[in-house]
């Protein structure tokens, strides 16, 4: 009985033991996966990018007033399907909306990144614009249809690229930001291009 006692008081002492070692594991197991759930549930901390110092006040004045002036070509444009029949001139329309309303976009997107405010249609009051149209040149416009909407249209836009042009060119004399340069590049070669092709349209009207 003595043997079968020590045996058994062996066993209990192993066991207990194990069960203690098992539970130790546990609990370290359980500390470790705290700290790691506490490590990943810790926010990263948010920081806002800081506006970029690659430009000038050439690039911001640029940007600034062009984007108006873009906002009325692009508006000029949309009258055109409602007022003529000349597919020579829908097709032109379509063309200045389609490559304006995107560098619109364009010019915003870089002026938040210079840190300055998003431009609007409207920012124009108060400065003065070449090629800009006042408003009873533009009520005029809306009130015309047929041919004599075709040639006012021609005339007005005409003027309103060339004042274009006016705008582009300094920015690539005096702005310092790339991207705002070669948007004036872009600007001044595709608005050149559109004006010799207005300037035929009214020869042949």
């Amino acid at each position: 009985m003595f043997i079968t006692r020590t045996r058994v008081t062996s066993v209990i002492a192993a066991s207990t033991a194990a069960a203690a070692l098992v539970l130790a594991g546990c609990s370290d197991n359980d500390a470790m996966s705290g700290m790691e759930h506490g490590t990943s549930s810790t926010p990263a901390a948010s920081s806002t990018p800081a506006a970029r110092t690659d430009f000038n006040d050439a690039d911001v004045t640029f940007l600034q007033m062009m984007y108006p002036h873009h906002a009325q070509a692009v508006d000029m444009a949309k009258l055109v399907p409602g007022h003529s029949q000349n597919q020579q001139l829908l097709t032109l329309a379509a063309n200045v909306e389609q490559a304006q309303a995107p560098e619109m976009q364009q010019m915003s997107t870089l002026l938040q990144s210079f840190g300055k405010p998003a431009p609007t249609a409207s920012g124009h009051e108060g400065h003065t614009m070449p090629g800009m149209m006042s408003a009873d040149q533009m009520n005029a416009l809306q009130a015309a249809s047929g041919p004599d909407f075709d040639r006012q249209w021609l005339t007005m836009m005409i003027e309103h690229h060339t004042g274009a042009l006016d705008m582009a060119e300094p920015e690539l004399a005096n702005g310092t930001n790339a991207e705002s340069k070669a948007l004036a590049r872009s600007i001044i070669d595709s608005q050149r291009a559109e004006i010799d092709t207005m300037r035929a349209m009214l020869g042949q009207s």
